[in-house]
C-alpha cells in the first residue's frame, strides 16, 4: 500500500500542439498569404481566372489570421511566462514582434481592393479601416518598443546582426504603403490628415532603416554568416526595398486629390526612388540567392518558419515594381512584376505546404510527451 501511495502519478498526455511554443514568427504566413493575393491584382497584366484566385487566396489569409489570433489570445493568457521571455529575454524572438502589425495591415489591405466584391464595398472599408488603425498603432509601437528593448535590455551585440533585426522598423512602411487605399473612403477633413500621416511613417520608418541596415551587412561581413535555419532571412532585407517603392508610388497617386500642389514632384520622387530601389532589391535578391542555394546545396538547409521569409519580401518587390510600370509605362518592369511575382507563388506554394506538413507531422510546435 506505501508503494502504491508513494507512485507518482501518470503523466496527462497534452495536446497534438503546444501553443507555450507559439511566437509571433508565425505571422510570417499570414503575412506571406496576404501579399500572394494583393501582388496578384497589383500585376499590370491579366489572365483568365486571376481575380477568382485572388479572392481564394485572400479568404485563406483572412482565416489563417482569425485562428492565429485566437491562438496567440491563449498563448499570451495560458503560457505567460514563455510570453514574457519571448519579448522581454529572448532578442531572436523579439525582432519577429514585427510581424503580427504586418499581417493585421496586409489583410486589411486585401480585404479593401481583392475581398470587397465578396464581402460588399461596405464591409469591406470597415474592415480595413478596423486592420489598418490597429496595425498601425502596434507597427508604431513595436518600431520604438523592439529598439528601446534592444537598447536596455536585451543582450546583443554587433557582430551577431542578422536581417531580422529589420522587422521591426518596418512595420510603419507597410503601413505608409497601404494606408492611400482607404483614402476615397474618409470624410474629405480627414484625407490630409491620413495623407500625411502615411508620409511620416514613411520617413520613420525608412531613417530607422538605414541606420539598421550598415549594422545588419556589418554583421554579415565581420560576424559570421547567419546559422543555417535563419539564411532565409536574407531575403528580409527586400522588405522595406520594396515596400518603400510601393509606398511612394501609393502616395503619389494619392496627391492628385489631397494634395495637388504636390503631385507632381510626389510623382517624379516615386519614379526615381522607385527606380534606384529596385535596382538595390535586384543586386540583393541575387546575393540572397546565391547564399541560400549554397545553404541548401552544400549545408542541406532544414525546413523552418524562417521559410516564409521568401514570400512577403519577395511579393513588395511585385508590387513596387508593378507601380514603376504603371508611373512610367515602361513595359519591361510590368514583365519584371511578372517574373517575381511567379518567384513569390514558387515561394509560397514550398513554405505552405512545408508548414502544413511540419504541423500533421508532429515536427512544428510539437507537445512535450
Amino acid at each position: 500500500m506505501t508503494t502504491l501511495l508513494a507512485r507518482p502519478a501518470p503523466a496527462v498526455p497534452r495536446g497534438p500542439l503546444d501553443l507555450a511554443q507559439l511566437g509571433p514568427n508565425w505571422y510570417a504566413a499570414v503575412m506571406g498569404t496576404a501579399i500572394t493575393a494583393n501582388a496578384a491584382v497589383a500585376l499590370p497584366h491579366r489572365v483568365p481566372g486571376q481575380q477568382a484566385y485572388a479572392q481564394a487566396v485572400w479568404a485563406l489569409s483572412l482565416v489563417m489570421l482569425a485562428v492565429l489570433v485566437a491562438a496567440r489570445l491563449v498563448h499570451l493568457t495560458r503560457h505567460r511566462a514563455a510570453a514574457r521571455e519571448q519579448l522581454l529575454d529572448d532578442p531572436a524572438t523579439a525582432v519577429f514582434y514585427g510581424c503580427p502589425p504586418m499581417a493585421l495591415l496586409a489583410v486589411g489591405f486585401g480585404t479593401l481592393t481583392v475581398g470587397a466584391p465578396l464581402i460588399g464595398t461596405g464591409t469591406a472599408v470597415a474592415l480595413d479601416l478596423l486592420l489598418w488603425s490597429t496595425g498601425t498603432l502596434y507597427a508604431v509601437l513595436v518600431a520604438a518598443g523592439i529598439p528601446y528593448l534592444m537598447v536596455t535590455r536585451h543582450r546583443i551585440s554587433a557582430p551577431a546582426a542578422n536581417p531580422t533585426w529589420l522587422l521591426p522598423v518596418v512595420a510603419p512602411m507597410v503601413a505608409a504603403a497601404l494606408g492611400p487605399a482607404l483614402l476615397p473612403h474618409l470624410p474629405a477633413d480627414l484625407r490630409p490628415w491620413l495623407f500625411y500621416s502615411c508620409y511620416g511613417l514613411f520617413g520613420a520608418s525608412l531613417l530607422a532603416t538605414l541606420v539598421l541596415l550598415p549594422v545588419v551587412f556589418a554583421g554579415l561581413v565581420y560576424g559570421e554568416l547567419p546559422s543555417v535555419l535563419l539564411t532565409p532571412s536574407l531575403f528580409l532585407v527586400l522588405g522595406p526595398l520594396g515596400q518603400s517603392s510601393t509606398a511612394v508610388g501609393n502616395l503619389a497617386d494619392a496627391a492628385h486629390a489631397v494634395a495637388p500642389a504636390l503631385a507632381a514632384p510626389a510623382f517624379g520622387f516615386a519614379v526615381l526612388y522607385g527606380v534606384a530601389m529596385t535596382g538595390f532589391a535586384l543586386l540583393w535578391l541575387a546575393l540572397a540567392a546565391a547564399a541560400n542555394l549554397r545553404a541548401l546545396l552544400r549545408r542541406r538547409m532544414p525546413f523552418g518558419m524562417t521559410w516564409w521569409a521568401f514570400t512577403f519580401p519577395v511579393g513588395t518587390c511585385v508590387t513596387g515594381t508593378a507601380s514603376l510600370a504603371r508611373h512610367t509605362g515602361v513595359a519591361g518592369f510590368g514583365w519584371l512584376a511578372v517574373a517575381l511575382y511567379g518567384l513569390l507563388l514558387a515561394a509560397w506554394a514550398v513554405a505552405g505546404a512545408r508548414t502544413a506538413s511540419a504541423l500533421l507531422g508532429g515536427r512544428l510546435l510539437r507537445a512535450a510527451a
